[in-house]
């Protein structure tokens, strides 16, 4: 367990989910922000260059967070089927433990112009990496299987398909558990179908 004190940074960013989750980001302002964190306004400028890249970095945050449940979730040694089922089951856990986050994601990044369609490019591929380096953890762990290595145009269509179909139900305001059933058959057919030999 991580027992030392979050930084200035960390206590910023915090912040801004708590606002976020309290009147959404669009009423968020960055007096709002030092607030939350007990600090000045001095302090969050030092560290961010606006309410913007703020929220840029909480975006990194969620998603660094998701990946690191999503890696230690899965166990290279367990059968592909069960691989998937954990890794999704770690990304929709994330999704519905912070659903005024990702919606926020939905509907404020596109306004951040570059800067936002950037960050959402930068982290599909960190997912598909993310998606191939456990792929190839099981093919060591389990070489008898034969699996194939899985190619970054296919993770992309992964996670991307994912992905949008995570927005889509966020905006349409579906309860995100009623997709994974649907999620986990679709991704265990097209690695079945990529990775396995025929």
């Amino acid at each position: 367990m991580d027992t030392r004190e979050p930084s200035h940074r960390e206590r910023l960013i915090d912040a801004m989910a708590a606002s976020i989750d309290a009147k959404g980001y669009r009423e968020t302002t960055v007096a709002d922000v030092v607030r939350i964190a007990r600090t000045s306004r001095r302090t969050f400028y030092e560290h961010f260059e606006d309410r913007e890249a703020c929220f840029l970095a909480l975006f990194d945050a969620i998603n660094n967070a998701t990946m690191e449940q999503i890696a230690t979730a899965v166990h290279p040694d367990s059968r592909l089927g069960e691989q998937v089922d954990r890794a999704l089951d770690a990304y929709f856990d994330s999704i519905t433990g912070h659903p005024a986050l990702y919606r926020s994601f939905v509907r404020e990044l596109p306004g951040l112009g570059q800067a936002g369609a950037d960050r959402q490019t930068a982290v599909i591929e960190r997912f598909a990496q993310l998606l191939i380096g456990l792929v190839e953890s099981g093919r060591r762990e389990q070489p008898r299987v034969g699996l194939r290595p899985l190619t970054m145009d296919i993770a992309i269509m992964i996670v991307g398909g994912l992905r949008e179909l995570a927005v889509i139900s966020l905006q349409q305001g579906r309860d995100m558990r009623e997709l994974r059933e649907t999620a986990g058959q679709t991704v265990k057919a097209i690695l079945s179908g990529t990775l396995l030999d025929d």
